[in-house]
């Protein structure tokens, strides 16, 4: 396979390798100190309200940032967009850096934790202009596929900086680093993206809202109570890890990693499949992934049983790129990336309920925190099993 075919396959061109940068860079210096924000607000005096408040504002702050996310790349471009956000996540890592107490951690965190929801339309928009729709989900696999290299990587090395230099001043270091990959990332993406110049002068924010109908409407109502399942233990993985089963965080780092090789391996060939068939039943496999990690998570206490659990959390990525390009093919031309962001805003807004009240639900015991989220995303499953519909074939 010649290099042109090769890069044909995969859906690569100038403005994908430069968005690809750009999530690796930003995401490397994010992910290493984001998955142990728990720890560290424990550490800083916090207790399970503070990571509950930290899991719901995660939530809360994607569905709201989603929005705008997508009304400014509809007007401004994606470019712009891109920049804009990124330059917004570093007043996040300022403020970790500069104060470390909790309450300003939660601060930080406003500014950096929803980095990937506020980026997601334009990165959408980016990718529906940028490749031909019969590679659309190939495109949005390439994404996924990237954006876990530092998901994978981050928190190994963040693992290391906390057994080093301990987890205050490890996590502060991480988020140093991840100042200095932000301002690279940004001159990179600058120097090298194509942006197509396309925006639109016609967007409403009410027309948004009411893209979301038909079967897109079905889609998000079966996706809800499913992040219900995913964000009800998300918050306190790392504690059911670390804390009640004694294991280090350079190991929970390796379990994350493993997380995201299972994804990274599996993306490009279920995207080829996708392209090329209804998308319905890679969205119903991964909805199944998703019901099946906490209730293997409630029964795995050693490392051993914890790498099956995590392949599994894994394997949670076999529909994902799937189910988003779904979104892209039943959204509007010219208005993608708004609709892709109201969607985000009603799904993330009500699923951060769901992530508030997760504190409570762990505060009466772990299996009543993740038996909660088996049931939510049982019931997810079957909804989209029953009413959902595919979009039509790739032409």
């Amino acid at each position: 396979m010649n290099k042109k075919r090769l890069t044909d396959f995969f859906a690569i061109n100038s403005s994908m390798l430069s968005m690809l940068t750009l999530v690796i860079m930003v995401g490397m210096g994010q992910y290493m100190g984001d998955k142990f924000l728990p720890l560290y607000l424990i550490t800083l005096g916090g207790g399970a309200i503070s990571i509950g408040v930290l899991n719901g504002m995660q939530n809360l702050l994607g569905a709201i940032y989603s929005f705008p996310g997508g009304y400014l790349s509809d007007k401004i471009g994606y470019k712009k967009s891109l920049i804009f956000f990124t330059i917004f996540s570093m007043i996040g890592y300022t403020i970790v850096i500069i104060l470390p107490a909790w309450q300003y951690v939660l601060i930080g965190a406003i500014f950096f934790i929803a980095w990937s929801a506020i980026a997601m339309p334009a990165i959408m928009s980016l990718i529906s202009d940028a490749v031909p729709k019969n590679k659309r989900v190939m495109g949005v696999s390439m994404h996924s596929l990237v954006r876990r290299v530092p998901m994978a990587l981050g928190p190994i090395i963040g693992g290391i900086l906390i057994n080093l230099y301990g987890i205050t001043n490890g996590i502060r270091i991480s988020f140093i680093i991840a100042m200095v990959f932000a301002i690279v990332s940004i001159f990179i993406f600058n120097a090298f993206i194509k942006d197509s110049g396309k925006k639109s002068e016609t967007v409403r924010i009410g027309s948004m809202l009411k893209n979301l109908s038909g079967n897109l409407r079905t889609l998000l109502v079966s996706d809800i109570f499913v992040r219900f399942c995913e964000q009800i233990p998300y918050a306190f993985v790392v504690v059911w890890v670390v804390e009640k089963n004694g294991l280090s965080a350079l190991q929970f780092g390796i379990l994350t990693a493993i997380e995201m090789i299972t994804a990274m391996i599996i993306y490009v060939p279920v995207a080829y499949l996708a392209d090329r068939h209804t998308k319905k039943p890679f969205v119903v496999i991964t909805f199944v992934f998703f019901t099946l990690f906490p209730l293997v998570l409630l029964f795995s206490r050693s490392f051993e049983l914890l790498v099956i659990a995590f392949i599994i959390k894994g394997l949670k990525e076999f529909g994902e790129p799937t189910r988003k390009s779904l979104i892209m093919d039943l959204s509007p031309e010219g208005q993608k990336a708004g609709t892709f962001g109201a969607y985000y805003l009603i799904r993330d807004g009500i699923v951060s309920v769901a992530a508030f009240l997760s504190a409570f639900l762990w505060l009466i015991s772990p299996m009543a925190n993740f038996l909660t989220a088996f049931a939510f995303g049982l019931l997810g499953t079957f909804i989209f099993l029953l009413f959902g519909k595919s979009s039509v074939k790739a032409s």
